[in-house]
């Protein structure tokens, strides 16, 4: 039997519980030590989940033997735990967005490559085998536009973080990531974003300070233009999730559970039925074989995405076109 890869969490709330429950089907892992701030919170996840029960996760870090951490807390929240993890050689598994401030998020990249330490970012939408044929589809063709919608509610009560702009910076740093990064996995980098938002419609909530209603353009440095739109107006239930890219040979490939190419028979994109690992069954592969490949989204990357966002951000407060810095 294999030596157990070792696993500590901090945070245990929604997405922790996801994670969680991935890495209980998976053999040969250990959930060692759980943290949380609420102290009720983590005692019944530690007796759902197993491990040793903290509310401090410096205590935790330095007190377990640990092969890998979770941090699954808010992005306001995440730096302290990850540099003192990189600089105990412990992996990293860090869920999106990684930062809310671009210069301590290239501190944190410096910290985990000097400390030579397996990193992976809670970007899902990349592992899947619909997400493996949309890109070797589309590599060597030109993208001439993408166009992405993300409208849905909004999360917790009058006293969650994600209402405030300084905690979850907004909707489409914190939600929309998935589709912005999802857009750079498929149609490249993004060189240049204006943003434009308000708050219209949202005024009824209570401790609500991030923009209801949000549209970005997009220059990619291959050429292509873009858009992603982004709403948490959709209180009282209902959504829309769209992606689409329009593509040389006038094809447009319609991206979701399903594929499309339009006109339909003008091209033929096959989704292998292989299941693709998951993204947690990827990082524990990563740690037990040391084959950083199966991560499809380490630190550096994710923060090229985060990038955009926060541009995009400081392109709405100033009322114009940003650049999306180099990282």
């Amino acid at each position: 039997m294999a030596n157990p890869v070792r696993l500590g969490f901090v945070g245990t709330g929604g997405i922790a519980s996801h994670h969680l429950g991935r890495l209980a089907e998976i053999e040969d892992v250990q959930l060692v030590a759980l943290c949380d701030v609420v102290e009720d919170r983590v005692r019944e996840a530690t007796t759902k989940w197993g491990g040793k029960p903290y509310t401090d996760y410096r205590a935790l870090i330095e007190t377990e033997a640990l092969d890998g951490l979770y941090v699954c807390v808010p992005p306001f929240a995440h730096a302290d735990a990850e540099i003192l993890a990189a600089r105990k050689g412990i992996h990293l598994f860090v869920e999106k967005p990684v930062v809310l401030d671009l210069e301590l998020g290239k501190r944190i990249r410096d910290e985990v490559e000097k400390a030579g330490i397996i990193t992976s970012v809670g970007y899902g939408m990349r592992y899947s085998a619909a997400a493996d044929a949309a890109r070797a589809f589309l590599a060597g063709r030109k993208v001439g536009m993408v166009a992405c919608d993300r409208w849905g509610g909004v999360p917790g009560g009058p006293t969650h973080w994600w209402r405030v702009m300084d905690k979850s910076g907004g909707q489409l740093h914190e939600m929309a990531t998935h589709q912005l990064d999802m857009i750079r996995f498929l149609a490249g980098e993004i060189s240049e974003v204006y943003k434009k938002e308000g708050r219209m419609i949202n005024t009824d909530q209570e401790n609500f300070t991030v923009p209801d209603v949000e549209v970005v353009t997009l220059q990619f440095a291959a050429g292509g233009v873009g858009y992603i739109s982004t709403s948490c107006s959709l209180v009282k239930g209902g959504h829309q999730g769209r992606l689409e890219l329009l593509l040389e040979g006038h094809l447009m490939l319609r991206y979701g559970r399903e594929l499309q190419i339009l006109p339909e028979g003008a091209a033929q994109i096959e989704v292998s039925p292989v299941p693709v690992p998951s993204i947690d069954e990827a990082f524990v592969q990563a740690i037990r074989t040391g084959d950083r490949s199966v991560v499809r989204s380490p630190y550096g990357d994710a923060l090229r995405s985060a990038a955009v966002s926060l541009a995009a951000n400081q392109s709405a407060r100033e009322g114009r076109p940003v650049a999306v810095p180099s990282v």
